[in-house]
């Protein structure tokens, strides 16, 4: 069955609300409990700066977003737009780096803040002997869930959003009587070397709004929903995040450093006393392994559905006998969100997400532009990014810029993982060949 034939089943239910709604869900994630006091240390005051510039960045992306998300209509998000413009190919590199890139080094960040946040508390979780156990059990319980089937799994996503979400606003607003004005000043502006380094962190909190367009084919008046709900949601992001890093900086100032691994515990301590911090350390836990339990119930339907199509190896898509579930998938899905969480902290593993979704999003922008050249009566109708290429151009020019703060090492990660997909890509093509 083709998209268009799969997406003519679908019901066009998902309106401005519902899209914006699930934007901010998936944007808010747990990463944000622990940003505010990496962008503090390294920008002070100038931090708000950082979160305005990640703003404007993502709103050029999101515009982008909104005008082929009006022009290709179909299921399947970021992959399905770059397929329209490009290609076979391309689609295929966005998938990988969606998968691998993003994906899997996104949860393995989201581990170690779980450890981080925990290690507060109870100081054993630093031992790295322990944090590996503690993972190993985490995620061979969500395997296990997982591979008997994932109806608890949603129950379970539904509610862990207002675990995520409550304590957050109300540390926002609670938190602004207590803010130093003092300690929203800065004396000298920080290195642009430093900014941008910071900035590409906090990109982290800011990606995956792009997962919501995944369901592009259940969005009632496209043309105009998609646009709306991008730049609602957006907004109502920006906004959250405005707040918790104006309170965090706010209330701590210079002692912001002490708190690293968990700011906004520190800053929930100052409001109830003790029992606030350790709270807000347990729900930044829960958070994260909400998110995580996310993506271990949905990505590996990815590789099971890229395996059948030959984008990813047979294997991954073998479904259990008796559940009826892509077993393989969640097993190599889950096993390497362990490796990755061994093998780095939060920051890192955050640097190098960002730079897989940053790659992403590049391509979305070039298959915006490209699309603008495919005449067609559809694209009569559709959304058009005002201001012509100045939109697209700023995307471009803020992607760049960050990538551009990769070190070598990263460099070289990223430069390696894109020829392995696409000897891949080519490998697999000549084994189909030869086997005609």
């Amino acid at each position: 069955m083709t998209n268009n034939q799969a997406d003519s089943e679908l019901k066009r239910v998902v309106g401005v609300t519902g899209l914006s709604l699930n934007i901010i869900n998936i944007t808010v994630g747990a990463g944000i409990f622990a940003l505010p006091a990496i962008v503090g240390v390294e920008l002070g005051a100038f931090s708000i700066f950082a979160y305005l510039f990640c703003g404007i960045m993502m709103a050029a992306i999101m515009l982008c977003y909104a005008e082929i998300g009006t022009r290709v209509t179909k299921s399947g998000g970021s992959y399905a737009y770059v397929v329209a413009a490009f290609g076979e190919f391309a689609g295929f590199i966005v998938n990988w780096l969606a998968v691998f890139g993003w994906s899997i080094l996104g949860s393995a960040a989201l581990m170690n803040i779980i450890a981080d946040s925990l290690a507060v508390i109870f100081p054993v979780f630093s031992d790295p002997w322990i944090r590996g156990l503690f993972y190993f059990i985490l995620l061979g319980f969500l395997v296990i869930t997982n591979i008997r089937g994932a109806k608890q799994g949603v129950a379970f996503i539904k509610w862990i959003t207002i675990v995520k979400l409550l304590p957050l606003l109300g540390i926002g607003i609670l938190g602004l009587s207590l803010i130093d004005p003092d300690n929203l000043q800065w004396e000298q502006l920080p290195a642009i070397k430093t900014f941008s380094n910071t900035t590409l962190v906090l990109f982290f909190a800011f990606a995956g709004f792009e997962t919501a367009l995944g369901a592009s084919g259940e969005i009632k008046n496209p043309k105009r929903t998609i646009p709306l709900g991008i730049m609602l949601g957006g907004a109502m992001v920006l906004l959250i995040y405005l707040l918790l890093q104006t309170v965090t900086q706010g209330v701590l100032g210079q002692d912001i450093e002490l708190y690293k691994n968990a700011p906004l515990a520190a800053v929930a301590e100052n409001i109830m006393g003790p029992i606030g911090g350790t709270l807000l350390l347990i729900a930044a836990a829960i958070s994260c392994y909400g998110a995580v339990s996310t993506d271990v119930m949905s990505t590996p339907r990815v590789l099971f559905a890229g395996a059948r199509d030959g984008l990813f190896p047979k294997f991954l898509g073998k479904v259990h006998t008796k559940f009826a579930t892509p077993y393989w998938s969640i097993i190599c899905f889950a096993g390497l969100i362990f490796l990755f969480s061994i093998s780095g902290g939060f920051e890192q593993l955050a640097i190098l997400a960002s730079a897989a979704i940053l790659l992403i999003y590049l391509l979305v922008i070039l298959a915006t532009l490209r699309m603008r050249r495919k005449k067609s009566e559809q694209a009569e109708k559709t959304f058009k990014v005002p201001g012509g290429w100045i939109i697209p151009v700023i995307g471009i020019t803020s992607i760049l810029w960050l990538l551009s703060s990769l070190s070598a090492g990263e460099f070289l990660s990223i430069a390696v993982f894109l020829a392995l997909i696409c000897a891949i890509y080519f490998g697999v093509r000549w084994i189909k060949r030869e086997k005609r």
